[in-house]
């Protein structure tokens, strides 16, 4: 983020004293913070002032998390944050289809979370900071890191972070395998367990957002037991 002024967080949260907590501490770490209680208001802003991160409570009165979620990511490309009161795989699974980037599961620990948001950030900062433009072109699809643009025969393909950092890593290496392992330590900075699934999701989004036929995929290719393959009409 720019060092000229704070990186901007909006957190959605109707616990007050949990949010208390939570302002208190990003505030005490340089972040400028707006915290918002109702949904359907929370939506309106991030469209409306684009902050450098979301950190977005589930359960909001007017509308919930998912549902903000949904709607501001068609708009909004900045990292998301879920908190989450239930450790369950469905909600982690619908928040990642939504175009989340991260959870932490309530009760928070504020250091715990702090790393999380400080992991996003780094994330996107180093995405935004490339010194030099680069584009491929596999197939009929074109990513550009310079731009952070990626189209397709279609149009414009409309990625969250995530999504463009694991298309490029996989653009980079069009026609290789890459393996879940090399995903998960290039994406997410840690190994992989043998059971989260997060890469599974964020590939089945990408695949939906590029059109393929999940049965057929033209593009990313599933090497059952290793990884995928941006194969984008290579042989």
């Amino acid at each position: 983020m720019a060092s000229s002024k704070p990186v901007s967080i909006v957190l959605v949260e109707d616990d007050q004293g949990l949010a208390e907590l939570i302002v208190e501490r990003l505030e005490q770490e340089g972040f400028a913070v707006e915290h918002r209680v109702d949904g359907r208001e929370a939506c309106e802003m991030i469209l409306q002032t684009r902050p450098d991160l979301v950190v977005l409570d589930i359960m909001l009165p007017g509308m919930d998390g998912f549902e903000v979620c949904r709607r501001i990511r068609p708009a909004y490309a900045g990292p998301v944050l879920i908190l989450t009161a239930r450790n369950e795989d469905l909600d982690q699974i619908l928040g990642l289809e939504l175009g989340a980037d991260d959870f932490v599961v309530k009760p928070v620990k504020p250091r715990v979370l702090l790393a999380r948001i400080r992991a996003l950030l780094r994330r996107a900062q180093a995405a935004s900071e490339r010194a030099e433009a680069s584009r491929i072109a596999v197939g009929g699809l074109v990513v550009d890191v310079g731009r952070r643009e990626a189209s397709a025969a279609h149009g414009a393909i409309a990625l969250t972070t995530i999504e463009f950092d694991l298309l490029w890593y996989l653009a980079q290496r069009a026609g290789q395998t890459v393996s879940r392992q090399d995903l998960y330590q290039q994406i997410f900075h840690y190994d992989y367990d043998g059971i989260d699934r997060s890469i599974d999701v964020y590939i089945s989004r990408l695949r939906q957002k590029l059109g393929d036929d999940p049965a057929s995929p033209h593009y990313i290719k599933t090497v059952r037991g290793v990884g995928y393959l941006l194969a984008g009409g290579m042989a």
